[in-house]
Order: C-alpha cells, then sequence, then structure tokens
C-alpha cells in the first residue's frame, strides 16, 4: 500500500499559482508535459515516478507540475516552450523562465541525472540570460543556453552561440559543433560566418565540400536578398539582385531564389499582383512544392487574382491537396476555386463535403455554408 500511492507529488494549481510557489520556495519548476494518448507518458507514471529515489528526489528539490499538452493551459505551454513530442520535461525558475529541456521514457538513473543538471543553485537564483550577461562562459553553460533556448528565443541562443564558437580552439570541434555553427548562421554578417569562412578545412572534416559551397551560397544569397528588398516602396528589386546573384550561383537558381522571396514578401504588403506572377512562377512544377505552401498560394487566389487561367492553375494546386487527403479547409477553397471559374456543380459537391468535414470534426463550418448560400 505504501509503495502504490509513493510518486511525485504534483500540484493541482494553476501555471500562475505554480510558478509563484517555485518563487517564494526558491525552487525550480519541474513540469511534466503529456498527452493522454501518450504510451511512453503512462509508463513513466508507473514505472519511473513511483520510484523512491526519484519520488524523494523531486519532491524534495522541485515544485512539481503536469499538464497535459492537449488541454486547457497545456496548449499555452507547448506553444511557448516549442513542445512537439511527449513526454517533455522542462526546469522552469520562478519567473517560468526555461532552466532545461529533455523528452521521451528515461530509466531511473537518467531521470534523477537531469534533475541534478537542472537543480544547480546558480540556476535557481539567476535565469540563463541572467548567468550569461554576468560573463559565465564556461562551455557546458553555453551549450546547455543554446540548446533550451533555441525553440523560444532564437535571438538569445544564436548571441551565445557567437559566445560558444569566439572561444572554442577549431581543432576542438565535433560533429555536433559543426552542425551548430551552420544553424546559426543566418547572414554574411554574422560573428560565427567568419569562423565559418576562415576555418573551411577543419569544417569539411565533418561535411562534403559540395554541402559547404551550396551553404556559403545559398548565405550569400540570402544577403543579396536583404539588400534586393525596398522597405519603403514596398518592392524588390529585381535588376540588382540578378547582377549580384547570377554571376554566384546562376540564372536558373537565382530565378528561384528571387520568386521564392516574392511569394513571402508581397502577400505581406498586399502587393497581389506581383504576388500572383511570382507564385505561378515559382509553383510551376507544384509536384515539387511542399503541400502546405501550395494550398496557402492556392488560398490567397481565391481571395485576390481575378484572372481565370490563374485561377485554374490555383485550382489545380487545391485538387492536389485534396487528392493527398480531404480536410474542411482545403475542399472549401477548392470549392471556392470552382465557384470563380465557372464549375457550379463541383463546387457546391465540395461545399458541402467541406460544411460536413467541419460538422463532424466540431469546427467553425459558417464560410462553407455560405458558399452553399452563394450557389443556389
Amino acid at each position: 500500500m505504501f509503495f502504490a500511492q509513493q510518486s511525485i507529488n504534483f500540484e493541482n494549481g494553476t501555471f500562475a499559482e505554480v510558478l509563484a510557489k517555485a518563487k517564494k520556495e526558491k525552487k525550480l519548476v519541474f513540469l511534466d508535459a503529456y498527452a493522454s494518448w501518450c504510451g511512453p507518458c503512462k509508463l513513466m507514471e508507473k514505472n519511473i515516478f513511483t520510484l523512491k529515489s526519484v519520488s524523494d528526489y523531486y519532491n524534495t528539490n522541485f515544485i512539481n507540475a503536469h499538464f497535459d499538452m492537449e488541454k486547457g493551459e497545456g496548449r499555452e505551454i507547448a506553444q511557448k516552450f516549442g513542445i512537439r513530442s511527449y513526454p517533455t520535461y522542462l526546469f522552469l525558475n520562478g519567473n517560468g523562465e526555461l532552466i532545461l529541456k529533455n523528452y521521451g521514457y528515461m530509466e531511473e538513473q537518467d531521470f534523477l541525472q537531469i534533475a541534478k543538471e537542472a537543480n544547480n543553485p546558480e540556476n535557481v537564483k539567476y535565469s540563463l540570460k541572467e548567468r550569461f550577461e554576468k560573463g559565465e562562459k564556461d562551455p557546458g553553460f553555453l551549450i546547455n543556453a543554446m540548446r533550451q533556448s533555441i525553440d523560444t528565443d532564437f535571438d538569445f541562443a544564436k548571441k551565445v552561440s557567437e559566445k560558444y564558437f569566439q572561444n572554442k580552439k577549431i581543432e576542438d570541434y565535433t560533429q555536433d559543433d559543426a552542425g551548430m555553427l551552420l544553424y546559426f548562421i543566418r547572414s554574411t554578417d554574422d560573428p560565427n560566418y567568419k569562423i565559418f569562412q576562415n576555418n573551411k578545412a577543419q569544417i569539411l572534416k565533418f561535411i562534403p565540400e559540395n554541402v559547404y559551397n551550396e551553404f556559403d551560397r545559398n548565405i550569400k544569397i540570402s544577403k543579396i536578398l536583404e539588400q534586393s528588398l525596398d522597405q519603403q516602396n514596398k518592392i524588390i528589386k529585381d535588376d540588382y539582385f540578378y547582377a549580384n546573384a547570377i554571376p554566384l550561383v546562376g540564372k536558373e537558381e537565382a530565378e528561384k531564389a528571387l520568386n521564392r522571396m516574392k511569394v513571402h514578401f508581397y502577400p505581406t504588403v498586399g502587393k497581389y499582383s506581383e504576388y500572383e506572377k511570382a507564385a505561378l512562377e515559382y509553383y510551376k512544377n507544384p509536384d515539387e512544392a511542399d503541400p502546405n505552401e501550395l494550398l496557402k498560394a492556392a488560398w490567397i487566389f481565391s481571395e485576390y487574382v481575378q484572372n481565370k487561367a490563374s485561377l485554374k492553375k490555383a485550382q489545380e494546386w487545391a485538387e492536389k491537396s485534396v487528392m493527398r487527403q480531404e480536410t474542411a479547409e482545403n475542399t472549401y477553397i477548392l470549392a471556392k476555386l470552382y465557384k470563380q471559374t465557372g464549375n457550379k456543380d463541383a463546387a457546391k459537391m465540395y461545399a458541402e463535403i467541406a460544411k460536413n468535414i467541419a460538422e463532424q470534426q466540431g469546427m467553425d463550418s459558417s464560410m462553407a455554408a455560405q458558399l452553399l448560400k452563394e450557389l443556389q
């Protein structure tokens, strides 16, 4: 009976109440992020949380909480901390700042080890940012700060990476170091790019030369794209871009890169005629395009494009999405495009499907219902 009741003691309060208690007691929060259908989550609860060594350590050193990531506050927590798999374990300070994050089913010693790593007295006193700003530069601390911040504060993680690589001897690089170096490079102006450039021979020990060269070209192209953007007039200067990009990557790759930028930029500034031209070119081989991107393009066309030939192309993009899997969203977009291209029967059929799927899934079906009304 004693062993059946022994386990990590989880708080019943809200997330804010858990943080407040941790702050008051000067402890960290251990948060078990789970989903009700997750098998490994249930095994952790049954096999690991109930071990005396585990429950003693966690109950003594942490304010413990667990939230279903698909219900209530759990959804906001999942979004805030970039939780995409279960179980995920978060160790937070009283301000709700991430100290350490880990994943998956763990055996007793591994689960205790991550708790001991998190339970550094410095972590209770200071956030990762505060420790970094105070000048802490231990490599282990910097690596942890990078990894814990990637999903929640990329700019901070990038800044930490620059400090890490500034102090790292190139001859001591590992495969992971090379990967992290590339991950945090976003521009030719980045301090990490200078390291990447100046230490090519060492980095080539970990990646093929063609990958190195392609990455280098992409970074340079990104810089040229940035310089081609006229934010004041909300245009992209094609001539400037081509003059600088074609010598670097050739005409075909330059055109792809420019159209990619246009399909992302022009909708944000409401320039839909420019978007239409760029999208028709960029998605001319729809089988090679990302399905979600293609559906988004079809939606934008259905909202802002009048040209019948262009709408026919968007109809093809939506049809491809529906062929993969019917959803309330893609069937509605397809129905709308059929209406705009004059195929009333197909529009009615897919509007009905969209309405039924939405109702079955407890989603808003009003747009599909309105479209059906218009088609009467």
